[in-house]
Order: C-alpha cells, then sequence, then structure tokens
C-alpha cells in the first residue's frame, strides 16, 4: 500500500519546515554513525520539539488535517464513554481523571459537559499533551466552555507520582514509537534508518537489545512463516507499566485500532501495520513528508492486556467499539433532545461511522483495566476470551 504518487504536495513553507527536520534527521544520523532505529526515527518525525509532526502548528485533525478521531465525529462517542466513567467516579467520591494526548480538546469537553449534567464531575480533569501547539487548542477550547478563571481542566508536564481515579488514552498507542522486526530463520534483524545521497534508506542490523530480543522471542511462536516483518511496540508497554505503578484504585480504557495477538501475526500482515497519514489518504512511506504526516502502527493489545495483568491490573474487558458504545448506553442517547430533522440525519450517520463494523466499530476496540474497583459495563460482548 503505498499510494504516494497521488499524495497533494505540500505547500512551499510546509515543505520548508519539512525541509528542516530532515536535516536534524539526516545529523542525527550521523551522530548515530549512521544508523537510528525506526523507534528513535519516529520519535523524531512526530515529536520533535517545533518541528516533529506533533509539536508544530499545522492542523492534524478533522476536515483541514490528515484523519478524524471518533470525538470529532459524534460528542455521542464522548457522552457513551462518560457514562463508563460515572460507574467509577461514583465509586470513588474524590476522584481525578487523566487524558493523554487530548487532541483539540472535544472529547474533554464533551466528556466534562456530560458528566457535570449527570452530577458526576471528577475533582479534576488533568491532560498530558505533548504538543504545545494541541495543548493551546484545547485550552482555548476548555476557556470557551468553562471560563478562563475554572480550575477543574489542569495540564501536566509529567505524570504524578501517585494517582487515583480514570486513565484516558484514546488513539495515543498507535502514535507511540516502534520498532520494526525481520524475523528470519534464525535470527532477528532490525529495521533501521540511514541516509545516502540525501535520501532516508533502511539499513538493517541483528538484534542486539536485551528487551528488543526478550519481545522478539515472544512473539517468534505465533508466527506461521519467516521471513516476516513487524513492528514491535516497547514504548507502549513500558508505558503501560509505569500507569499500572502510579495507580493506586481505578479504572484505564486505553481507545486504539488494532488486534489480538492471534489476529496481528497473521499471514497476511507479513509486512507490519505501518500506516501514515497525509491529507485524509493513507499510505506506507515514512521516509516523506517529514513532520508533515502522521505514523502509526496497529496496537497488539495482547502484549497491552498481558503487561496490566503482570502490573497486577484486573483486564475488565477487551470490546470492540460498537460494544462498548452501546454498553455506554449510545443508542438511548442519541435519542434525547429534539433535533430537527438535518440534526438527526447527521447523528444517524456519525452513528454509522461510530459503529458499523466496516467503519470504525469493529477496527476500533477497548481495553479497559481496574485496579480495585468494579467495571459492569465493560463486560458487555466482552472478548478477553480472544486476547
Amino acid at each position: 500500500m503505498k499510494h504516494t504518487a497521488k499524495l497533494p504536495a505540500p505547500d512551499p513553507i510546509a515543505q520548508q519546515h519539512s525541509d528542516k527536520l530532515l536535516q536534524l534527521i539526516f545529523q542525527t544520523i550521523k551522530n548515530h554513525r549512521g544508523w537510528l532505529s525506526f523507534a528513535e526515527f519516529m520519535q523524531m518525525a512526530l515529536y520533535q520539539p517545533g518541528l516533529g509532526y506533533y509539536s508544530n502548528g499545522l492542523s492534524k485533525i478533522g476536515k483541514a488535517g490528515d484523519f478524524t478521531t471518533a470525538p470529532e465525529i459524534s460528542p455521542l462517542f464522548s457522552r457513551a464513554l462518560g457514562n463508563h466513567l460515572a460507574d467509577v467516579l461514583k465509586q470513588l467520591p474524590h476522584a481525578d481523571c487523566l487524558e493523554f494526548g487530548a487532541g483539540n480538546g472535544q472529547m474533554a469537553v464533551a466528556i466534562l459537559q456530560y458528566l457535570q449534567k449527570i452530577d458526576r464531575l471528577p475533582s479534576h480533569y488533568y491532560i498530558i499533551e505533548a504538543s504545545a501547539y494541541l495543548r493551546e487548542k484545547q485550552r482555548q477550547l476548555i476557556i470557551k466552555h468553562f471560563g478562563a478563571n475554572q480550575n477543574l481542566v489542569i495540564w501536566l508536564d509529567q505524570l504524578p507520582v501517585k494517582f487515583s481515579g480514570i486513565i484516558l488514552a484514546n488513539e495515543v498507542c498507535d502514535a507511540m514509537p516502534v520498532h520494526r522486526i525481520q524475523f528470519e530463520q534464525e535470527e532477528f534483524v532490525e529495521l533501521g534508518v540511514g541516509h545516502t545521497d540525501n535520501q532516508l534508506v533502511w539499513l538493517t542490523k541483528p538484534v542486539t537489545d536485551t528487551l528488543l530480543m526478550s519481545r522478539c522471542e515472544q512473539i517468534l511462536p505465533l508466527l506461521e512463516y519467516t521471513p516476516y516483518q513487524t513492528e514491535v511496540a516497547v514504548q507502549a508497554t513500558a508505558w503501560l507499566s509505569t500507569l499500572a505503578d502510579l495507580l493506586e484504585q481505578g479504572a484505564i480504557y486505553l481507545i486504539d485500532y488494532g488486534y489480538e495477538a492471534n489476529d496481528y501475526y497473521h499471514p497476511m500482515r507479513h509486512k507490519g501495520t505501518l500506516r501514515c497519514h497525509y491529507q485524509h489518504q493513507v499510505h506506507n512511506d515514512p521516509f516523506i513528508l517529514i513532520g508533515l504526516q502522521d505514523i502509526t502502527a496497529h496496537v497488539d493489545f495482547t502484549a497491552l492486556a498481558e503487561t496490566a495483568h503482570q502490573k497486577g491490573l484486573r483486564v475488565e474487558g477487551y470490546q470492540r467499539q460498537s460494544d462498548f458504545l452501546v454498553a455506554g448506553d449510545i443508542l438511548n442517547l442519541s435519542q434525547q433532545g429534539a433535533p430537527d430533522p438535518f440534526q438527526q440525519m447527521q447523528q444517524a450517520a456519525a452513528l454509522k461511522r461510530l459503529l458499523l463494523p466496516e467503519q470504525m466499530g469493529e477496527l476500533f476496540k477497548v481495553l479497559s483495566l481496574s485496579k480495585n474497583v468494579e467495571m459492569p459495563r465493560s463486560k458487555s460482548a466482552d472478548q478477553r476470551y480472544r486476547l
């Protein structure tokens, strides 16, 4: 899946921005003796301060950006999620919420408006956002809806030492840097990044990192044949491990597109799941449009569930997004109020995108994790047996 020939060309200012980041990556490769792991390259391409995709001021979400997330499709998504959160919050009267990567802030606003309506507001709603540009957009939206002097929403620069409440990550894990590994018959080969003739190129070398080697050894028995190429997300599992350590009581909701291990390492995905998003077009060449396109990989939910279990969290549920939202009463929520016929049509179209299997309903999954709380809605149409 390349299709790069059909991608629209960036404007001159965006191209200059991209070229600047590319030159910095070239210099970094040189400083690392001609080799960067793909995870290091992805980190720079997405998060390099002031230059990376999530760190610059270019539009990313919605019609003017590169992709659309569920909260932008309809506030019904956030309200249904809010019913899940309310079940946990009523068990923890002084609990907080913590959202990672809050996008343009629409999900946070819709959740808080709904929780306020049903009298289940958390003590605080914390946001950790890597992008200064997105943080400012979030701040403006929060001020618009809750006032400049409100102290309900607080932005954090680092994780708290301890936390009680709910942790949310909607389309966060897919944007965490991954290693790319080629499984050969007798060795694991890492695909890294070099450059020649002013172009980025793939380079290979045997896997030597101990943690990466251990993860490759766990994956190998799941493969029907070699050679096989895939992404290995050691950063995502390390991040979840950290969350498990700081969570004293509460719940974690991980919402993303991905598969359980048997599907993730299916023979049909023998080239991996790496995808790039640019102006609502999808391709798989990460070496173009540097800093201008999103780079993602599908989530291995089995790896996250196993990490959670090992760290003392309870895996409460693994649901398709459609089942998770239905359990959150999205169908009844859609009937509330009396929208005009045009709004009814818009709402019906949004429900289709959120719920239908060929849209977001089946590709997106929700992994629900807990520590010392009950999460009854996560049991509905539960598919933990697939993990």
